[in-house]
């Protein structure tokens, strides 16, 4: 009996598995030159995940359609499509030195958050005030000028970095528009983190990492970012 239950699991998974690889073929028989990643089949209606060119996308076994959007369980209220694509291109937090970052520490500190920001950028700025409002988190910041965009950033990053107070001097440029007024003669971590940041491809501030190695950009308010790091273990 044991041996026919097994069978029988082994005929379903090489079954869905086939259906799988043809989905993949088909999307890349239509889809000319796209990197067709991974190809999923979801629990919802009959739909395939496909992660293309670092999105996902929905099908069906003909590729009769291809839709790109948030898939959301009607019975959790959860969005499955960014918890898919979280995990999707989740990093090895052990890639990213926390030593070069600005360390704040509030409330426990038990939950961990990482923000690859630019101190000029005006999204990053938005985040500030929302990241503010979180307790019981340790909040790594990696200084990340992107110089093309804003002219003058980089300096302003070292400057802050060389601050006697570094967490203080970032508050109060972020939240205070208090620029520093020292001269950066220190040692500084930004053309570091650059590389770090393209290695790993983040390509936009901010960036927020997880302690699961989970990627968000954008500036999330408050109260999402409260979920996903409830959502997310512990450091």
């Amino acid at each position: 009996m044991r041996k026919l239950l097994l069978s029988f699991l082994v005929l379903i998974w090489t079954a869905a598995f086939a259906d799988e690889a043809s989905v993949k073929k088909l999307m890349e028989s239509k889809f000319t030159g796209a990197r067709i990643q991974t190809v999923t089949k979801t629990g919802y209606g009959g739909l395939y995940e496909v992660y293309v060119d670092g999105q996902i996308g929905y099908t069906d076994e003909q590729v009769s359609f291809f839709i790109v959007g948030n898939l959301i369980d009607t019975k959790t209220n959860k969005n499955v499509t960014q918890q898919r694509l979280r995990k999707l291109t989740a990093i090895n937090i052990k890639d990213i030195p926390l030593e070069l970052g600005i360390r704040k520490v509030r409330g426990n500190g038990k939950r961990q958050l990482i923000v690859f920001s630019d101190p000029m950028c005006p999204h990053c700025q938005q985040l500030e005030p929302e990241l503010a409002k979180i307790d019981n988190v340790t909040i790594y910041i990696m200084l990340y000028p992107v110089e093309l965009k804003f002219k003058g950033t980089t300096e302003l990053a070292k400057q802050i970095w060389c601050s006697s107070d570094r967490g203080k001097a970032w508050d109060d440029w972020m939240l205070r528009k208090v620029k520093p007024t020292i001269k950066p003669t220190c040692k500084d971590p930004i053309a570091r983190l650059d590389q770090i940041g393209n290695k790993l491809n983040i390509n936009a501030t901010p960036t927020l990492i997880f302690a699961d190695g989970g990627i968000v950009p954008g500036a999330l308010k408050a109260a999402y970012l409260e979920k996903l790091l409830n959502d997310t273990p512990a450091k």
